[in-house]
Parts: structure tokens; C-alpha cells; sequence
């Protein structure tokens, strides 16, 4: 409710709608970095669609690139609302459309806001996506002759080399599955008869890891076979000597990834739905 009812001479007038006009334009610049933002983390989010469960994760995105297009629409619109009330010929046109405007305008910034909070509570799904997700494509490692799933292994391999992880939550996640392809195992021998029989599954299991969970900084060479076998190696435990494996899982390393992005990018969008209601008060108010 308005206290005070302010009157304007023309020359404020004209300044007012000037500053409005400039500021409607910098937020429809505001909305293409929100925008931007939002294609930015959906081409990051496909590259690595494999290793997740569900397409859930989109869903901050998607807000992301809908909130800038419609960001961008609205602050055009209104800026120019603005360049038109210099004329009041002009302005009297747009008059029967500024309080829907007005209205749709307030449903906006409350949908821009719930967008930025997302942004920082997606942890909790975006963590559960990407243990499951990791866990099934680890299944797939050994299918490169399957098609569809050929792929799988030059993928796990550049995630943990360009992510510096191993596994899902940590190396030893590859001791329980089968990484190793049929095609490569000499079923006549018998090392490799007695570990199948070894397990209910009939999988060939090893205490081993694919040769991408390597760190290429430690001064031994890399122990990817026999990990936990102290008697295969020379001068070796590996419960107390830091392995020269990568000790973080994948997960924890593309949650922090994902997390630290989404998280900046609520910040950014905040300051942004800041602007807008600076900017839509004063629209307001022409």
C-alpha cells in the first residue's frame, strides 16, 4: 500500500524511465547468463549421462534455461514499457497491461527463487543418481564387445583418470565385480577355473583394479593386481603404505564437481533475482 503518492515532473520523468529502460536491459543480460548457465551445466550433465541413474538431475538445468528465456522476454518487454512512457501517447497503450504484467512478473521471482534454492538442495538426489548410476556402469567395464555397452570402459577409464578416482566409493569397489572380459581369460587355466568356481556368480573376481586408477605421481610403479596380497610384492602392506591408486570413489569426486558448480550457480542466481526485484519495483512505479 502506498504511504506517499510521488509526482514527477517531466524531466524526472524522462530520467526515470531512462534508468529503468537501462536496468530492464541489464537484466535481460542477467537472464542470458542464467540461461548460459543452464546449457553449460546440461552439456556437462549429458557427458556424463552414463554414469547416472536417471535423468532427474536435468531438472536444474532445464529451470535454469526456462528462468533465462523467460528472464529475457519479461525485462525486454518492460524495457519497452520504459522506452514508451517517455511518449505518453505511446504509454497510454501499454497502461491496461502493467498490473497482469505486474502479477505475472511477482510469480516469476518466486519461481526464480525456488530455482536458486534448488540449486543448492540437490545434493541429496544428485548423490543417490550417482552411486547407483557408477555402480551399474562398473558392471559393464568387461562388455566391449557388447553392443551399446562397448563404450563403457573408455568411459569409467577417462572419468577416473581425468577425475582422479577409482571406483565408486573407493578401489576396492572393483574386487566384487567382474571387470575383466571373457574374451581375455584362459578358461584352460587353472588360477582362472578355481576363481570362477570361488563364487556363487561364477564370475572371475580379483583383488585388482583397471590401470585408469593408477596416481601417475607416486614414485612406485603402479600395483593394480594383487593389491592386497602383501607376499606379491617386495617391501609392501598395503593396509599401512599409501597406495599409489587413487584413493577417493568417483562419486565423492563428481558430487564435489556438481556441487560446487550448482551451488555457485544458486549464488549467481540469487544476486540475479535480486536485481529483478530492484528492478520490477521500479517498474512499478513509472
Amino acid at each position: 500500500m502506498a504511504l506517499l503518492k510521488v509526482k514527477f515532473n517531466q524531466k524526472k520523468r524522462v530520467k526515470l524511465a531512462q534508468g529503468l529502460w537501462l536496468m530492464n536491459w541489464f537484466s535481460v543480460f542477467a537472464g542470458i547468463i542464467v540461461f548460459s548457465m543452464g546449457l553449460f551445466l546440461k552439456i556437462e550433465l549429458r557427458k556424463r549421462s552414463e554414469v547416472m541413474d536417471n535423468s532427474e538431475s536435468h531438472f536444474v538445468p532445464n529451470s535454469l534455461i526456462l528462468m533465462g528465456i523467460l528472464s529475457c522476454a519479461f525485462n525486454g518487454f518492460a524495457g519497452k514499457i520504459c522506452y514508451d512512457s517517455l511518449d505518453p501517447a505511446k504509454f497510454a497503450k501499454w497502461k491496461p497491461l502493467l498490473k497482469p504484467y505486474l502479477a505475472l512478473c511477482f510469480f516469476f521471482n518466486i519461481l526464480l527463487f525456488f530455482v536458486a534454492l534448488i540449486c543448492f538442495l540437490m545434493r541429496g538426489s544428485l548423490e543417490s543418481t550417482l552411486a547407483q548410476g557408477l555402480k551399474n556402469s562398473m558392471k559393464f567395464y568387461r562388455d566391449t564387445d557388447t553392443p551399446g555397452r562397448c563404450f563403457m570402459k573408455k568411459t569409467i577409464d577417462m572419468l577416473q583418470i581425468e577425475f582422479k578416482c577409482c571406483g565408486n566409493n573407493g578401489f576396492k569397489d572393483w574386487f566384487e565385480i567382474q571387470w575383466i572380459s571373457n574374451r581375455y581369460l584362459d578358461f584352460s587355466s587353472k588360477e582362472v577355473k578355481d576363481r570362477i568356481k570361488s563364487n556363487v556368480d561364477g564370475r572371475y573376481l580379483v583383488d585388482g583394479v583397471p590401470f585408469s586408477c593408477c596416481n601417475p605421481s607416486s614414485p612406485r610403479p603402479c600395483i593394480q593386481y594383487q593389491v592386497t596380497n602383501n607376499s606379491a610384492h617386495y617391501s609392501y602392506d598395503y593396509q599401512t603404505e599409501e597406495l599409489n591408486l587413487w584413493g577417493r570413489g568417483c562419486r565423492e569426486a563428481l558430487l564435489h564437481y556438481y556441487s560446487s558448480m550448482m551451488s555457485s550457480m544458486g549464488a549467481v542466481v540469487l544476486l540475479v533475482w535480486l536485481f529483478e526485484v530492484i528492478c520490477q519495483h521500479g517498474n512499478a512505479h513509472p
